[in-house]
């Protein structure tokens, strides 16, 4: 099951004016600076993406493709240990955004702490909800997967495509939990497992 967002759309990604085509650094404070056009993310920034969950932007690039040039984003993903580059104008059209806040964080929590929707008598359309909602990029939508999907571990009514959307919604939602708070990925899977595991079975 593939998951992943489609490739950016470089061919008709918005072209910078050329004097935008070089990137300047600040001496005051050793940020990059970024033209205009670009929607205001700042190199070191931690974003998190749709398809890929959580990574760092380390510089804004230009290229030149067909003869003209392309700002990108380099994103680093550290747990794939994948580099991306996304248009920079293309880059909230895909799906980029911010951390979320602490205040959403706490949403996700509450969210994960209420009964799971299990419609079991439409399995498919269940299954197809729950992978729109992964490739949203949207926490508390995805936290809902897990609400839904999750099961104790000795519970055999998982299946192998439940299990996989559950590690996926699992892995987005900690890896953005762990960075918002501060704490390793592996208490941040503590904590919101805990808060499935109270709800002690009960369903909507």
């Amino acid at each position: 099951m593939n998951l992943e967002l489609g490739r950016p759309d470089f061919d008709n990604a918005d072209r910078p004016r050329a004097a935008q085509a070089r990137l300047s650094v600040r001496p005051d404070d050793g940020q990059t600076a970024w033209p205009e056009n670009t929607p205001g993310f700042r190199t070191n920034e931690f974003v998190a993406s749709p398809a890929h969950g959580v990574g760092q932007i380390l510089a804004i690039d230009v290229q030149t493709v067909a003869g003209d040039s392309l700002e990108f984003f380099v994103i680093y993903f550290a747990k794939s240990k994948m580099r991306v580059r996304v248009p920079t104008r293309k880059a909230t059209s895909v799906g980029m955004r911010r951390l979320s806040s602490p205040a959403t964080i706490e949403q996700v929590r509450r969210s994960l702490s209420q009964a799971a929707f299990r419609a079991r008598a439409n399995w498919p359309r269940l299954i197809k909800a729950c992978e729109a909602k992964i490739k949203s990029g949207d926490i508390i939508a995805i936290a809902e997967v897990m609400r839904d999907l999750y099961r104790r571990p000795t519970d055999s009514e998982q299946n192998y495509t439940e299990r996989q959307l559950y590690a996926t919604a699992l892995d987005r939602v900690s890896g953005e939990v762990a960075l918002v708070e501060n704490v390793s990925e592996e208490t941040a899977v503590r904590g919101l497992e805990s808060l499935l595991m109270s709800r002690s079975g009960r369903t909507a």
